[in-house]
């Protein structure tokens, strides 16, 4: 039997929450849909990750005006990907920030990638005509920047590969609050169709030694606490580890890529069955640990096309 492709069936709308995790910072979350979070400043706010068009956009924009009414200078972009970027410019916005790696993705991928997610979760893209094209950053770095926003310090740090190779956390000391992108998800799939696993594990070492109170994922609740924060961690690494030892497993015993995607469907629906986009990302998934575990270490690209056969290459006839 053939199931749905991807998240294309998935139009149930979901119930927004906006939650105060540290002083001016906020969260921006959806049952599992893409996160956003803001840091209120003395004299301006910085959002991170914009939603996937700008009419979604508008929705995190009214809940930021019940809380202030200081201008959005800074939004930040935590990594490539359509659903966290194409709404960027409903903020109005000064600057556009994301690491250098991450803009070399966007020239390299950013259209295919456009593409292939606007089919893959077509929910997502509410309003897709007010996408005015491709969102392109106005200032990159390459392992750290500060942002003064008045008198509170933001750190915005590339820690190392891990979701894509130019995930970027940011950090606000004053309140110990960390915004992780889909370096963590809390009870979400980590989408992994253009990650590096043998790094992520080791990214997630240098974001928890920050030891956050509160964090904000890239899709799941808020993590409140550091309880939560160490819980959130976890299960993004078993979840990782899991998969990859399966996938890389096959690989050594000489298996197809099917069979090692019946395989990783053994060791990972138990575990992770029930968490948000588990079957939209497990055929991804599979095909780029896969990849890795044959030594390909740059993701290729995914394209609207690709995603097509690949779903009825692992997902059709199960």
């Amino acid at each position: 039997m053939s199931k749905q492709f991807a998240s294309a069936g998935d139009m149930e709308e979901k119930v927004v929450s906006f939650s105060e995790i540290g002083n001016g910072c906020y969260a921006f979350t959806a049952q599992g849909d893409p996160n956003t979070g803001i840091i209120v400043g003395d004299d301006s706010v910085m959002v991170i990750d914009a939603q996937a068009t700008p009419v979604m956009a508008e929705k995190v924009i009214e809940h930021i005006r019940t809380v202030t009414d200081k201008p959005i200078k800074h939004v930040v972009l935590s990594h490539y990907h359509a659903v966290r970027v194409l709404g960027a410019s409903a903020y109005g916005a000064s600057e556009i920030i994301s690491s250098d790696l991450t803009y070399r993705l966007i020239v390299e991928r950013g259209q295919q990638d456009w593409d292939s997610e606007q089919g893959r979760f077509p929910r997502l893209f509410q309003g897709a005509e007010s996408i005015p094209g491709l969102t392109w950053p106005t200032i990159t770095f390459g392992s750290s920047m500060t942002v003064w926003l008045g008198k509170r310090e933001v750190k915005i740090m590339h820690l190392g590969r891990g979701h894509t190779m130019g995930d970027i956390v940011v950090w606000v000391p004053d309140a110990g609050v960390m915004f992780s992108g889909d370096l963590v998800e809390y009870h979400s799939a980590c989408y992994c169709g253009d990650a590096h696993f043998a790094d992520w594990p080791k990214t997630l070492d240098r974001l928890a030694a920050f030891e956050p109170k509160a964090l904000v994922p890239g899709r799941g609740d808020a993590l409140s606490s550091p309880q939560m924060v160490a819980d959130g961690i976890a299960l993004t690494r078993d979840f990782l580890t899991t998969l990859y030892t399966s996938v890389s497993g096959s690989v050594e015993e000489g298996r197809s890529l099917k069979e090692a995607f019946d395989a990783a469907r053994t060791a990972m629906d138990p575990k992770f069955g029930s968490f948000a986009i588990h079957e939209h990302c497990l055929p991804f998934n599979v095909a780029r640990a896969y990849d890795e575990a044959k030594g390909l270490d740059h993701p290729q690209i995914w394209t609207a096309e690709r995603d097509r056969e690949m779903w009825a290459a692992l997902q059709d006839g199960e």
